[in-house]
């Protein structure tokens, strides 16, 4: 019994050391093929990045192009000179065989880099026409990096695809190897497995039949093994698993439907939003359009032709900002001021704008666009109706922790089941205003969840006297 013992040791011994043998040299060969790999994916990592930092740098450029802030400035300069970073690393993909291209590679960098400084240069200065000029130099040259990048990949797959023969040629022996090696100990396994088949595989029978009740949602049925052992332990933890598991389906339920109430909340959120992109056709020529149509009014001695086309500009740059933008209140009455210059220049005498505003009160945040749908609701409903026209006042105030807004019209009034209505669902999705398309309906809700409260818009109107809507905006409860 002994020797056989001492035999089963020496034959365990033996295969340990065989078992560890292949496992080092098949680690080290590993190692060492993963090493090689990733020095040569890191060379196709760089050679894309350098091609994604230019686009992204021109990408960045245009952002401020189109809206000229600090923020945009310092983004593009952050990612310009990431961009040169990136130029200066690429030296170390230098070989006998891409020297050349990799030279036109950073040429072309730094070709661009040139060209959206001058772009940044020609905007402080206002000169549209050489900004236009530098911009599609800059994205034509970000194209031919695009170009030369992928062409740079492909001469390194040549130059090291005999390394990937070797690779796999190494891997085939390996295999085979590892193959015949596995099938001796698995022999040698095998017979001293066998013993243990019948002790195992009766625990593994009842946890497998057990799992599968489970799967099939039957969470009613006790997992038991009678054995005193790893087994009994592991059926006591499906066991206790199997009763978490009806406990946490309540749980993953309620959950489910409280996502399910923000996605609907996010989906009602971007509804305005899409609504203005689906009615927009080119926003930024337009823009900048305009732009060229309020300076030649100006030169031509146009002036209030300049300021009309100025402000129609303003309020389109204005709304081309994402719906789900804070700004602050000073930034909806100055836009508000834009729209209420045009529809002046529209109505003249027949209409009178009143402003009450206590500057104090304008720096708190609100979302965007609250304003002027309540404007344009006056101008709907009181102003355009009307041969006499009529008066909008609008109110600004701070009253302790909260701002109070006010817009006021001369109108005819609404009954109770009218402002009902202003207020409803349906009102706020066949609403049609002058340029936002977004009903109060909308602004309500909004408000809403940027504050957090219910309160927000108030209506009071009676049939002859005109009609007041008051928003009451807490300060410091953004959500």
């Amino acid at each position: 019994m002994k020797t056989i013992r001492s035999k089963m040791m020496l034959l365990s011994i033996l295969i340990w050391i065989i078992m560890a043998l292949i496992w080092l040299s098949m680690s080290a060969f590993n190692q060492k093929t993963v090493e090689q790999y990733n020095q040569i994916l890191q060379r196709y990592l760089l050679m894309n990045q350098a091609s994604q930092q230019s686009q992204q740098t021109l990408t960045s450029l245009n952002n401020y192009r189109i809206t000229p802030t600090e923020a945009n400035l310092r983004q593009y300069q952050d990612d310009n000179n990431t961009l040169f970073h990136t130029k200066s690393e690429l030296s170390w993909l230098r070989n006998p065989n891409n020297e050349m291209q990799l030279d036109n590679f950073q040429n072309m960098i730094e070709s661009q880099s040139e060209s959206m400084d001058l772009v940044v240069r020609f905007q402080t200065d206002n000169d549209e026409d050489s900004v236009a000029k530098k911009f599609d130099e800059a994205s034509n040259i970000s194209k031919y990096i695009s170009e030369t990048t992928l062409t740079l990949i492909s001469g390194e797959q040549k130059t090291y695809d005999a390394f990937y023969r070797k690779i796999i040629k190494r891997s085939n022996d390996l295999f085979r190897m590892g193959f015949w090696t596995l099938a001796l100990v698995s022999l040698l396994l095998l017979l001293f497995s066998f013993r243990f088949v019948n002790s195992v595989t009766q625990p593994i029978l009842k946890l497998t039949q057990a799992s599968r009740e489970l799967s099939r949602g039957n969470f009613q049925k006790p997992i038991e093994i009678s054995n005193n052992d790893d087994m009994a332990f592991l059926a006591r933890t499906l066991d206790n698993m199997r009763l978490n598991i009806g406990n946490l389906f309540d749980e993953i339920q309620s959950k489910a439907q409280l996502e399910y109430d923000l996605h609907k909340h996010k989906l009602m959120l971007k509804e305005s939003e899409l609504k203005s992109l689906q009615s927009q056709i080119n926003p930024h020529f337009l823009f900048n359009t305009l732009n060229m149509l309020s300076k030649e009014a100006f030169l031509a001695g146009a002036d209030k032709t300049s300021e009309l086309i100025s402000s129609v500009a303003g309020m389109l740059r204005y709304n081309l900002r994402r719906m789900d933008s804070r700004v602050s209140l000073r930034d909806e009455v100055e836009v508000l001021e834009e729209y209420l210059t045009i529809q002046k220049a529209r109505f003249d005498d027949r209409l009178t704008v009143i402003r009450e505003i206590d500057e104090e009160a304008l720096d708190i945040e609100v979302p965007i666009l609250i304003l002027q749908p309540l404007a344009e609701n006056v101008f709907i409903y009181v102003i355009e109706p009307s041969e006499e026209g009529g008066t909008l006042t609008l109110r600004v105030k701070q009253e302790q922790d909260q701002v109070i807004v006010q817009v006021e019209d001369t109108g005819q009034g609404m009954s109770l089941e009218q402002i009902e209505k202003l207020l409803s669902e349906a009102e706020s999705t066949t609403y049609k205003g002058h340029s936002t398309g977004i009903g109060i309906r909308n602004v309500q809700h909004r408000l809403q969840l940027f504050y957090g409260v219910d309160d927000i818009i108030t209506i009071e109107s009676k049939i002859g006297e005109g009609t007041c809507i008051t928003l009451t905006l807490p300060r410091g409860k953004q959500q």
